[in-house]
């Protein structure tokens, strides 16, 4: 059974905006990290977490850096594992099997994205199902879609997390997945799905796109156009989880023009500060929650 995680409504006070809150990303973050440290203290072994390093792309190497210094604060043990940009496909999935081995190992995962010479899918199905907590093997994957009980992308159930955090009832409420990309949109929808909830899809085939965002009540966007969601797009008081990146000359950008929708959208999520640090708090939960099942069999 996975662990229920306590939601508390996290919004950014230092914001001047007249009617749009911002939820705290962070603080978010902060909390469930807080939670899996103290989870993890309980258990009778240091659990050992992996995140696969192959080339010398700096900002792969800050976010891997990143990642080692938050397990490391959550209580777990960070094991390195960085692999020259020329190592083939074939050689890579031994060095991962070999990982998937080590003592204590509750999570691996690969530092995307990977040199185009290697085969991004074979590596991702390399990783032990057991210790998947990215999500992204075959296994996992078609498990999660399968409706059985199965590790979850980290970014999907930081979207609804945050939702959760609102405390609003889902059940009368248009729900709108702006794109349906493999990593967010795609396991959001099935996500709302396995709940009961009937959200719209829209990606880049659908017709009607900006008559269904103006319908919509919440809307959970991840389509990576930066500033795309505009104020004359959306309802008064809707709901937006921006789960979308990209770069723009000011840095990382959301889906969400957050001045053009200020006087317009009830709650949202920025980037940077909203999705993104709750991401990695998921990611540590699933590590937990592989941890918890190995502290409970500790013959498996």
């Amino acid at each position: 059974m996975r662990a229920v995680l306590t939601v508390t409504p996290c919004v950014m006070n230092s914001w001047d905006y007249n009617k749009m809150i911002l939820i705290d990303g962070r603080k978010i973050s902060s909390d469930i990290l807080q939670n899996v440290k103290t989870e993890v203290e309980k258990l009778s072994f240091v659990p050992v977490f992996c995140d696969v390093l192959v080339g010398d792309d700096f900002a792969s190497k800050k976010y891997v850096e990143m990642k080692a210094k938050k397990a490391e604060n959550a209580g777990f043990k960070f094991h390195s594992a960085s692999f020259d940009a020329s190592i083939t496909t074939e050689d890579l999935i031994k060095e991962i099997e070999k990982i998937n081995k080590i003592e204590n190992m509750c999570g691996v995962i690969v530092q995307l994205p990977l040199p185009a010479h290697i085969d991004e899918q074979k590596v991702l199905n390399a990783i032990d199902p057991d210790l998947d907590v990215d999500a992204l093997g075959s296994v996992v994957n078609d498990k999660f879609y399968a409706g059985e009980d199965s590790l979850k992308l980290p970014t999907a159930l930081a979207c609804m997390h945050i939702l959760d955090s609102l405390h609003l009832d889902l059940s009368d409420k248009k729900i709108v997945v702006l794109g349906q990309g493999k990593l967010v949109g795609r396991p959001v929808t099935q996500m709302l799905r396995l709940r009961g909830l009937k959200p719209e899809t829209v990606d880049s085939s659908t017709s009607n796109q900006e008559a269904i965002l103006q319908n919509a009540n919440i809307i959970i966007s991840a389509i990576g156009k930066g500033a795309h969601i505009k104020g004359s797009m959306i309802k008064t008081g809707v709901v937006i989880i921006d789960a979308g990146t990209s770069e723009s000359g000011a840095g990382l950008a959301g889906d969400v023009d957050l001045e053009s929708v200020k006087d317009v959208a009830g709650y949202v999520s920025p980037v940077p500060g909203g999705v993104g640090p709750v991401t990695i708090a998921m990611l540590f939960s699933n590590v937990l929650e592989v941890a918890k099942q190995k502290n409970a069999n500790p013959q498996q």
